[in-house]
């Protein structure tokens, strides 16, 4: 009996942040929206204080804030499609924004329930196909080769299934793509949104994929398209018909080489079920640059929780490392970062509050700062919950901020 052909899908949430925000307030469905900045950052109440004990799907719409009122310097999230439409997309400047579309509604991030409902969709699909590979918070790459009934009609019947086992269980659509491999799976996921499914057989390369721009390949950025454009490259198929020792000699042995397979559809890179994380770490920028001295009591505290973030996700993800970082960015846009070692690995906020303060003692911090960051490397598994505190912990902290 043959080996089934390999079948690789692509699942995708559709505006996953917004659709969340949406089963919250129903109400504002079609109306331009955008995600972006915490409710602290925001500047303003998110609702007015008339509507704090009303029902969430009865608050009227013209209650929430607009863009227009936004002051700071978050970035977008992301956006409904009734918003993108006005040329509002992720990591676009909130301010940017509100010149685009000011009358977009502006929601702040609610991580919790992001999670939730990650979890959810996610526990839905290993029910129907196991084999996933987590690529963040709403996208999954999923094996269907072996799955049952994976491979009828390329893999259409069971994305079909899986998309009415999600909205079933969360109220939220996707859209998946099936193809051979994960490169053309990723690309196929794009072609019906929302809520479709795309099947892509080796044998359509020529039709569905040669006729897309270069940067519709995942892994080729602005720079490289940019490049493949001054050499008279602009479509996936221009790219495959130039040779590979042409490609070699314009982009070097590794990523030559990769454009080239690209470019026929070639990616033998399997579905991974799981990772080893190599760090983990969290960051913000600052609606405001922040000075060591002037503004230290305010450093201080986003300092310590960053710290207490980090730590909780530590022991989460049941790690501990050795290795405590730290990384500032000043209003030059000058990045700066400075480690310290631990004789052991720990998860303990305390220890790595302190860690953090010993490295942020060699940084430089006479400029005023618009980001801060933590990060914790050099991971292994946590012997227990908790990780054993080190030669640094205890309760006094360096006094820097």
């Amino acid at each position: 009996m043959p080996s089934p052909q390999r079948r690789i899908a692509h699942l995708d949430m559709d505006a996953f942040f917004a659709s969340v925000e949406l089963l919250r307030y129903p109400q504002l469905k079609g109306l331009p929206m955008v995600i972006g900045g915490s409710r602290r950052s925001h500047g303003f109440a998110l609702l007015p204080e008339a509507y704090q004990a009303t029902a969430t799907s009865d608050i009227p719409p013209e209650a929430f804030p607009r863009l227009r009122h936004y002051t700071g310097r978050g970035v977008i999230t992301t956006a409904t499609y009734a918003a993108r439409q006005f040329g509002v997309g992720s990591a676009m400047g909130l301010m940017k924004a509100a010149k685009l579309c000011p009358d977009a509604i502006l929601l702040p991030v609610d991580f919790d329930a992001y999670r939730y409902y990650s979890r959810a969709f996610k526990t839905v699909i290993a029910t129907m196909a196991p084999v996933i590979e987590n690529m963040g918070i709403d996208e999954v790459f999923i094996d269907f080769t072996e799955a049952p009934d994976g491979q009828i009609e390329g893999g259409k019947v069971l994305a079909q299934r899986i998309q009415q086992g999600i909205f079933d269980a969360t109220g939220l659509t996707c859209s998946v793509g099936v193809a051979p491999n994960k490169l053309l799976a990723k690309m196929a996921s794009e072609f019906n949104k929302p809520n479709g499914v795309s099947i892509v057989y080796a044998e359509d390369l020529e039709k569905l994929i040669w006729p897309l721009p270069c940067r519709k390949i995942n892994g080729i950025g602005p720079k490289s398209d940019a490049k493949l454009q001054a050499l008279g490259i602009h479509t996936i198929g221009e790219l495959a018909a130039r040779s590979l020792d042409k490609l070699l000699d314009h982009f070097g042995q590794r990523y030559g080489a990769w454009l080239h397979n690209a470019a026929w559809g070639r990616d033998d890179r399997p579905v991974v079920t799981a990772s080893e994380p190599v760090t983990v770490s969290r960051e913000t920028t600052f609606e405001r640059n922040l000075h060591a001295v002037r503004d230290k009591a305010a450093l201080g505290e986003i300092f310590t929780r960053l710290c207490e973030q980090v730590a909780a996700d530590l022991q989460h993800k049941g790690y501990a490392g050795k290795t405590v970082g730290i990384k500032l960015r000043d209003d030059h846009f000058k990045t700066s970062t400075r480690n310290h070692s631990l004789p052991s690995p720990t998860n303990d906020a305390t220890t790595i509050r302190r860690a953090a303060g010993l490295a942020l003692k060699r940084a430089p911090l006479d400029r005023p700062l618009r980001l801060l960051g933590v990060r914790v490397d050099g991971l292994s598994k946590a012997v227990s919950g908790r990780g054993m505190a080190t030669e640094a912990s205890g309760n006094n902290q360096p006094s820097l901020f």
